[in-house]
């Protein structure tokens, strides 16, 4: 960085006279010298001081005087010593008109002298201070291409316009509003440490305030004049301010302001402010664009992250997590809740988010709708809505706000299939307001939730459609078990003891005859009596799930290892869905396994009724081609449970299912 200083400057009018003074001066002493001094040695060594003080005073004070100087000395030397020399004493009248003109141009002769060197010295500090510039400007450049952070690179161009332009101070502010602005960085020599802040009003007159109003650069050179300033102003020591303005995208984004505590800022501070306002604006609107590009990907990511939750089916628990997150973390909230609208006229908070874990909105609380909130505005509306302000406000989502330090709020309501469901609110405890496109943002997001609402109610009621169907198909299966029971089997074991009766009497052909039909008669009770079980087994609904497994092992025409852990009575539902798997599980496993024995496993781990049915058979099964076990997922499905089937050729066939426990 260049350390070249601004030559300095006195009067033109004043310079003349001192120089053309050092030049009659100097005239005067080399005069009464060289007539004094008769040795031209003498007069060689008094030349040696002569050249060393033109030489000097060209380096310390300006060529201006030292051209007077050089050219009176030479003047005084050839009057009075070479010859033919000039009697010393008081000029004639025609020797002092050549004197006085002599001096005279010798003082033009310095100052053009002096205004080149001034000129040449001025360019070489523009030329430094230019390329000072634009090296800060290609720092300023890289980091952004670099991708630094919003507050490091301001930071770095604070620092760089107080170095270059030597101020005490140096300030990055941005507006909120016509009534606040927000310090976003701040330099200072070394040394000088001025009071920080962070957010202040614009009360009172200052620099801030005056380019707010006029949008162009502004300057205070006497603070101790206004009487009343800006309280952030104050006990700074300040002598002299400029503020420039940050124009970003045609509108007034801020005002960078550099003051000194000793003298007034130079006149030419406006325009070099203006240099690195522009190149401030440049790096912010880079910086903007980049961030709302960044903010774009992040809304797509977590708007695909929600589809994809919605579109695989995901748990209603978890649906609602993700989306709360999702919509508190891209509206920059500290809390989120999503409520859902009672048929009373109340509301119920059914998930929360909060980036402090010490401080959550309520969840399972269902509120009266009373006070100013985002709920009771959106019912009145259903459009989005925002509250400003919960001070002094009554009702119980109001205190609880005003408990949790909320400032604001903003929230959209969620319709589903055309139904005001609920809303999805936002809240901030910051000062700041929410940004003006937070709505749209939180809105794109409940129309993913309406769906995902809409799909698990669709699904809900299927699943609920499944299981009326189960149970009424198993009410069915008990209610025929029953009349055949009841009604068919009884009648025949009637009748085989009438025909046994019959038999007794009858003649030895004849009691040969009834023989046969008796054993024709037991066949059909048996065959009936295996349909029955079938149908819904007697042994399941009055002994439970344990010893109904062990009769179907003992049927099996495939050796079973069976393995029953239970204990307690299961709801008829589950005991009944348990008791198919394990029935139609046996049933392929003879037909199609080719297998020589079958291990079933039936415990209770985490409230969830594992059941697991391996055999040691050929393997190869495929659901897919029927073999019963399309109707067993809809039993088991039906009751919230899973089933999964693993079959290996060569390696058996492994069916696992659980289902969630209800006690009888």
């Amino acid at each position: 960085m260049s350390t070249l200083p601004h030559p300095r400057q006195v009067p033109r009018v004043a310079e003349i006279v001192l120089a053309f003074l050092a030049g009659a001066g100097t005239f005067v002493v080399v005069a009464v010298l060289a007539a004094w001094i008769s040795s031209d040695a003498l007069i060689v060594i008094l030349a040696v001081p002569l050249v060393t003080t033109v030489v000097l005073v060209t380096k310390l004070i300006g060529i201006a005087y030292a051209v007077p100087i050089a050219m009176a000395g030479m003047l005084a030397y050839d009057w009075y010593h070479l010859a033919p020399t000039h009697p010393l004493g008081f000029p004639t009248w025609s020797n002092l008109v050549d004197l006085l003109v002599y001096l005279a141009v010798s003082v033009l002769i310095g100052e053009l002298a002096a205004h080149a060197t001034r000129k040449a010295q001025t360019a070489e500090v523009a030329r430094a201070e230019l390329a000072d510039e634009q090296a800060a400007l290609r720092r300023v450049a890289t980091g952004v291409a670099e991708g630094v952070p919003a507050q490091k690179l301001l930071a770095a161009v604070a620092e760089e316009v107080g170095a270059l332009l030597a101020v005490d101070a140096t300030r990055i502010i941005r507006y909120e509003g016509d009534e606040e602005i927000v310090n976003l960085t701040a330099w200072s020599r070394p040394g000088y440490h001025p009071a920080p802040y962070e957010r202040t009003r614009l009360e009172g007159r200052s620099v801030a305030g005056d380019v707010r109003r006029t949008g162009r650069v502004a300057r205070i050179d006497n603070y101790d004049d206004i009487e009343h300033r800006l309280k952030v102003t104050r006990g700074l020591g300040i002598k002299s301010v400029v503020g420039a303005p940050i124009i970003v995208a045609g509108e007034l984004w801020g005002v960078m302001i550099v003051w000194s505590v000793a003298d007034a800022l130079p006149p030419d501070t406006e325009s070099r402010l203006i240099d690195f306002t522009e190149l401030a604006a440049t790096a912010i609107a880079n910086l903007e664009s980049r961030r709302q590009v960044e903010r774009l990907l992040d809304e797509q990511a977590a708007l695909r992250r929600v589809a994809t939750l919605v579109a695989r089916g995901g748990r209603s628990a978890e649906v609602v997590e993700t989306v709360i997150r999702e919509v508190g973390v891209l509206s920059g909230a500290d809390l989120a809740r999503l409520e859902r609208y009672e048929t009373d006229g109340t509301v119920t908070g059914v998930g929360v988010w909060s980036r402090d874990v010490d401080h959550q909105l309520s969840s399972g609380t269902r509120f009266v709708l009373q006070g100013p909130s985002i709920a009771a505005l959106v019912r009145q509306t259903r459009r989005p809505m925002r509250v400003d302000s919960f001070a002094g406000a009554s009702g119980a989502i109001a205190q609880e706000a005003q408990g949790l330090g909320i400032r604001s709020s903003v929230g959209c309501p969620v319709i589903v299939q055309g139904r005001l469901w609920g809303v999805i609110a936002a809240s901030t405890t910051g000062d700041a307001p929410f940004p003006p496109d937070t709505e749209s943002k939180i809105g794109e997001f409940t129309e993913l939730l309406a769906t995902a609402i809409s799909n698990l109610k669709a699904h809900a009621d299927l699943e609920a459609s499944r299981a009326r169907i189960v149970e009424t198909t198993d009410l069915a299966r008990r209610r025929f078990e029953r009349d055949l029971h009841d009604g068919a089997q009884q009648r025949l074991v009637s009748l085989g003891l009438e025909l046994r009766g019959v038999e007794a009497a009858a003649t030895p052909e004849l009691r040969a005859r009834l023989t046969q039909i008796g054993s024709g008669l037991d066949d059909v009770f048996n065959d009936l009596r295996e349909l029955s079980r079938g149908i819904h087994p007697a042994i399941l609904s009055e002994g439970g799930l344990d010893p109904a497994l062990r009769a179907l092992g003992r049927r099996s025409a495939v050796p079973v290892k069976l393995d029953v852990n239970v204990g307690e009575r299961l709801a008829e539902r589950v005991e009944v869905a348990a008791y198919y798997v394990v029935s139609e599980a046996l049933t392929n496993t003879a037909k199609y396994a080719d297998a020589r024995l079958v291990e079933i496993q039936v415990a209770i781990h985490d409230d969830v009724l594992e059941l697991s049915i391996r055999d040691d058979g050929v393997g190869g099964a495929d659901p897919a081609r029927g073999s019963g076990l399309i109707g067993l997922t809809d039993r088991v499905e039906a009751l919230g449970g899973r089933i999964s089937i693993t079959s290996p050729v060569g390696e058996g066939t492994t069916l696992h299912v659980e289902l969630p426990v209800e006690v009888a």
